[in-house]
């Protein structure tokens, strides 16, 4: 049984790289705990910094009832954003690009502020605000067949792979952040909706929550830095060859297209 952290570590690195897609981590721990899990996701960020990448914001995953009850877990959990994760709007991406490809409809807001305590509230957090746009989330799984758990998803950068950002920037004034629905259509035929009060309640509540944990864990948010704020309805597999159209009400559209 696996019980080093940096061998688990290293087992994720190595599928980025190439090597075949692994078990999932939880059975080769004796007590696979959460704590254990983004220590691992740690050792990575790390190792990826160190060779050169950059981090230009984080995501939090799970905010959905939907999409966790899909995964079966019960949390959200957070992962982190890297120059090389940014697709271009309306732009083809190859489909193994991405490990196992789904794709969700998000808010995606981005910071003219610098986040450093803990105090934060929704109205301050909206203030450090710039815009919002909608976004694509590419999701993967460097674990064989999506068999995670919480841990198995936290290890693995909260199965991150890819994102897309719409191009019109709107004030949070202008949207209705809760009430706000989300379309996401695969080849012009609608496969997943949802609203933004699917999303903790709110797309701006999912970004408190990842705002405060980030000055708790010693990552915190910088002005520039992106905000995923987690998905609005269930996720989508991809197809290969499929173009995926995302709006969402008081935003622009977004979308992207996988090679075959």
């Amino acid at each position: 049984m696996m019980n080093d952290r940096k061998m688990a570590a290293r087992a994720l690195y190595d599928v980025y790289q190439g090597a075949p897609l692994i078990t999932p981590l939880r059975t080769q721990f004796n007590c696979p705990d959460i704590e254990t899990a983004y220590a691992i996701q740690e050792i990575n960020t790390r190792l990826w910094l160190k060779e050169g990448r950059t981090l230009t914001g984080r995501k939090i995953g799970l905010t959905s009832k939907v999409v966790q009850e899909q995964l079966g877990v019960d949390q959200p959990d957070y992962g982190m954003l890297f120059d090389d994760m940014l697709v271009k709007n309306d732009r083809e991406v190859a489909f193994d690009a991405v490990c196992q490809p789904k794709i969700e409809g998000e808010v995606a807001f981005i910071l003219d502020k610098d986040i450093t305590g803990l105090d934060l509230t929704e109205k301050n957090l909206a203030a450090a605000i710039d815009y919002a746009v909608p976004a694509l989330e590419i999701v993967g799984s460097r674990i064989h067949d999506w068999d995670i758990s919480i841990f198995d998803t936290v290890a693995d950068n909260a199965s991150s792979g890819l994102y897309v950002l719409g191009a019109a920037r709107v004030p949070l004034t202008d949207i209705d952040l809760i009430g706000c629905e989300m379309t996401l259509q695969e080849n012009g035929e609608v496969v997943s909706t949802g609203k933004g009060a699917a999303c903790l309640g709110s797309p701006l509540i999912a970004a408190l929550w990842l705002a405060k944990k980030m000055v708790e864990v010693g990552r915190p948010l910088k002005a520039g830095d992106v905000i995923m704020s987690g998905a609005l309805g269930p996720m989508v597999i991809v197809k290969p060859g499929a173009e995926y159209y995302l709006s969402v009400s008081g935003l622009d559209t977004v979308s992207v297209k996988f090679g075959e």
